[in-house]
């Protein structure tokens, strides 16, 4: 299910970052008094009454500016806009109304898209100051007053954001259907593979990094199930990322993952693991998904009996981070094991959803606290009472515990093999919910 998107727009300088970071509750944008810092767009979800939304952060609008950093970041704000379900427009009551603001607030009226106007620097309490009154000459609507540096306001204006956020967009699959991101750093062979699959050219390939620039749906119904392949971007560095139009296919990459079931992370088997594969990798993992690692150009790879096993073992130690991760050695040129790709969604999808009756995990806990006694820390000792699983997609457990601070992370990890070495769960990860026993929500 793909989020709805948020864009805070708005000239250089009226506080956009620091609006950003006070709304998603911590230091993402870097925030500085010089106008043009935020050249990228920079995102995040947010969370406001129980809707969640992602909310986007973009350089100033100069309309009439020939600046080249400029223009690009008025190019990059377009894009926002073009993508947006709802607009912040930000303006300063410090400065009032300039010119630029009419221009900005003409470029949004034209975008058909819902605005807010949000009036930033309304520092004191109380009443509005009368150069808040000179915002309405903007016509788009009654404006927010917030200060971004203190908080006040804010509110009111994720509250007006609410009015106009559409729900989450559904997907137009059926539950029947496996969605699959197909995620990895620029020519690495994600569409090669998207087009293998499909059987014909549904993408563009080409030997240029960066040629998919959006997100693009193959939907595949074989004798393996019914899939949707969603072909992404390349995720790479964000000072690699030189042109505008990749900056915004890093966030589709990301929201491609949101929407999906399972990961396949593509790793170039020429180049190797590299430090932006387990960013990659690594963004999946904390969403929950379930995750395979396919080394695509395998048919170019000069091979002996024991070439796989090797390779095998030297990305298991590059990503001991999540250990349960399964691989499969394929190439998209030849089609070598792109059937047991299939096969390999379809398990890892499986084990994602998989739910453990609440019987047989404390039966499992009751063997693991026999056989290593719970740590314990100055004559205290660990007591774990119960355990539950409440969600799958990452499946989901509730430890009760006489102490949460006792339960170590490394005898968390211990529970967490046993319950893998009985269960399987291999290719998604698990969570641990720590409680104590007295705490209110769970007496």
């Amino acid at each position: 299910m793909a989020l709805p998107v948020v864009a805070v727009v708005g000239r250089p300088n009226v506080g956009k970052s620091t609006l950003f970071n006070k709304l998603i509750g911590q230091r993402l944008s870097i925030v500085e008094d010089t106008p043009g810092v935020t050249r990228d767009r920079i995102y995040s979800k947010c969370e406001w009454l129980n809707h969640e939304f992602m909310l986007v952060d973009t350089g100033g609008i100069e309309p009439n500016s020939d600046d080249v950093i400029l223009s690009q970041m008025r190019r990059q704000s377009e894009l926002a806009i073009s993508k947006a379900d709802v607009i912040i427009l930000v303006t300063d009551l410090k400065s009032g109304v300039t010119a630029n603001d009419y221009e900005v607030a003409s470029i949004l009226q034209k975008s058909g898209k819902p605005v807010i106007l949000c009036v930033n620097k309304c520092d004191s309490l109380g009443e509005p100051l009368p150069e808040f009154y000179e915002f309405y000459n903007l016509g788009i609507g009654e404006p927010v007053g917030v200060s971004s540096v203190h908080g006040h306001g804010t509110g009111d204006l994720l509250d007006k954001v609410l009015e106009f956020l559409p729900e989450s967009h559904e997907d137009e699959y059926g539950e029947d259907f496996i969605k699959v991101a197909v995620i990895g750093k620029p020519n690495v062979g994600k569409s090669s593979i998207i087009n293998k699959i499909a059987g014909e050219e549904r993408v563009i390939v080409s030997e240029i990094a960066g040629t998919t620039r959006d997100a693009t749906d193959t939907v595949v119904e074989n004798e393996n199930g019914k899939f949707v392949f969603i072909d992404t971007a390349g995720i790479r560095k964000k000072s690699k990322v030189l042109e505008n139009i990749e900056r915004y296919s890093v966030l589709r990459s990301y929201m491609a993952v949101d929407r999906a079931d399972v990961a396949v992370i593509v790793i170039d088997a020429e180049v190797g693991f590299t430090e932006q594969d387990s960013k990659v990798a690594g963004y999946a993992h904390e969403q929950g998904k379930g995750c395979i690692v396919a080394v695509n150009k395998w048919d170019v790879i000069e091979k002996d009996t024991k070439t796989m096993d090797e390779y095998r073992a030297g990305l298991q130690q590059d990503f001991s981070f999540m250990s349960y991760v399964p691989m499969v050695f394929i190439s998209a040129k030849t089609g070598q094991r792109i059937n047991k790709l299939y096969e390999l969604i379809k398990f890892v999808n499986d084990q994602n959803s998989i739910r453990i009756s609440t019987g047989k995990l404390n039966d499992i806990l009751s063997y693991a606290t026999a056989r290593v006694q719970p740590p314990s820390d100055k004559g205290k000792r660990l007591k774990i009472y119960y355990i539950t699983q409440p969600s799958t997609r990452p499946p989901t457990f509730v430890v009760f515990v006489n102490k949460a601070e006792l339960f170590h992370f490394s005898y968390q990890r211990y529970i967490e093999n046993q319950i893998r070495e009985t269960f399987g769960l291999e290719g998604t990860p698990v969570r641990f919910i720590v409680r104590e026993r007295g705490n209110d929500d769970y007496k």
